[in-house]
């Protein structure tokens, strides 16, 4: 094996060095972008929980005895301490929050302060999501409740740059991710690049310390268009199985030829709990399969025509009435008039004096009839049951008589002289 020259591992070591300064680089213009200098108004100190809190005396001198008030009274809280001057609480609660005053031993005011109490930042939930292929957006939520005054500060680095990126941006092309302060805890990369990676910084701070999230975004996974809009159900004309539906893509969807929807749409009768879905690439979907008569409820969503990333949420709902069936409707129309009728000629509900025959003429020939069919099979049962016997004995009689003929003709045979 050739051993490496000199220049050559020289090389390898700067190398590896300007690495090692665009992360430190990257981290500090991150890091610059938007720290917060100052919390709050003037006269205010903030402690951890849980830990020793020391209030400071300023303008008393030293060695000379000082008082400690809380909201203006004497008491304070349960094992706090004064310690040349300055005043410790152990172990503080959020129960010792509250304005702190030292006075000296005429009770003149010295110095006031307004001790707020909390925790470290925990790291923060992150999520992103794109509603088009030119931005994405990421909101955040905290993991632990501070109590305290909270600030964000949010960037991102492409994850893989162009030889010319490189060039242009040393850093490596970390940049703000825009806040927007109507909605809060939320931020947008705009100009992103579909087929690109991205590395989300979320760092969360207080005035206690910080604490960050780094969450890497590929845009064809998180990809979710807005859902569709304009939806509109109409009954198809002499179709009383069919409705017609449309729809329009969404506002921020930029329509172009390179990056189209899909859709899928569900729909149901109202009184129906369960959905049929189906899928197309149209703007509009003729479904075939509905109920006469009965109101549905459709529904519409979008993904990205080549399956990346997630389907939208659902749309709004429209609903509509497919026409009625005209033989459907002729069929209760007639029963509607046979009702009708029949409830005309209903008889007075007025009491008859007359004994009520609550015998049916036709109910009792029928009565009759079933019976004389009965009769007649029982006869004719009968009388083939007699045939039958009839039969067997004259067959029987016969089979006796034989024997006795042959006898007798065998013994006149034998009474016959023979010849000598």
């Amino acid at each position: 094996m050739t051993p490496a020259s000199p220049g050559a591992e020289m090389h390898s070591h700067i190398r590896g060095l300007g690495r090692v300064m665009v992360f430190l680089a990257a981290a500090l213009a991150s890091a610059s972008l938007t720290i917060p200098e100052g919390w709050g108004e003037e006269g205010v100190q903030y402690g951890q929980l849980g830990t020793d809190v020391t209030l400071s005396c300023i303008g008393a001198r030293t060695g000379s005895l000082v008082q400690w008030r809380r909201d203006g009274a004497m008491a304070l809280p349960e094992g706090s301490a004064i310690h040349q001057g300055a005043l410790v609480l152990p172990r503080a609660s959020l129960a010792a929050a509250g304005t702190y005053s030292c006075h000296d031993e005429d009770g003149s005011l010295l110095h006031a302060v307004s001790l707020q109490l909390g925790h470290l930042p925990g790291v923060p939930f992150v999520s992103c999501r794109a509603s088009d292929y030119e931005n994405f957006s990421c909101s955040w939520t905290s993991s632990l409740e501070t109590f305290l005054p909270t600030r964000y500060i949010t960037t991102y680095r492409k994850k893989s740059l162009t030889g010319e990126e490189k060039r242009r941006n040393k850093s490596g092309h970390v940049g703000p991710c825009l806040q927007d302060p109507a909605r809060t805890g939320t931020c947008t990369v705009h100009r992103s690049e579909f087929w690109s990676s991205y590395r989300l910084n979320i760092t969360e701070v207080n005035p206690l310390g910080s604490s960050f999230r780094l969450l890497d975004v590929t845009m064809q996974a998180i990809i979710k268009p807005d859902p569709p809009e304009g939806l509109v159900v109409e009954p198809v004309p002499l179709a009383p199985r069919r409705l017609h539906v449309s729809w329009k893509y969404p506002a921020s969807w930029p329509k172009e030829p390179h990056f189209q929807l899909r859709f899928r749409l569900q729909y149901r009768p109202i009184i129906h709990r369960s959905w049929s879905v189906v899928e197309t690439v149209n703007l509009s979907e003729v479904i075939t399969d509905a109920f006469a008569g009965l109101e549905h409820v459709v529904q519409v969503s979008a993904k990205d025509f080549l399956d990346a990333g997630n389907w939208s949420e659902w749309s709004a709902e429209a609903r509509a009435t497919p026409v009625r069936d005209p033989a459907t409707m002729v069929s209760e129309e007639t029963t509607t008039d046979i009702s009708l009728g029949s409830l005309a000629e209903e008889p007075s509900q007025a009491p008859n004096p007359e004994p009520i025959n609550r015998s049916d003429p036709l109910e009792n020939t029928a009565i009759l009839v079933s019976l004389g069919i009965f009769a007649f099979f029982v006869l004719a049962a009968v009388l083939v049951i007699a045939i039958l016997i009839w039969l067997r004995v004259r067959k029987h009689s016969k089979d006796e008589t034989k024997p006795h003929n042959f006898l007798v003709a065998a013994t006149h045979l034998k009474a016959l002289p023979s010849e000598c």
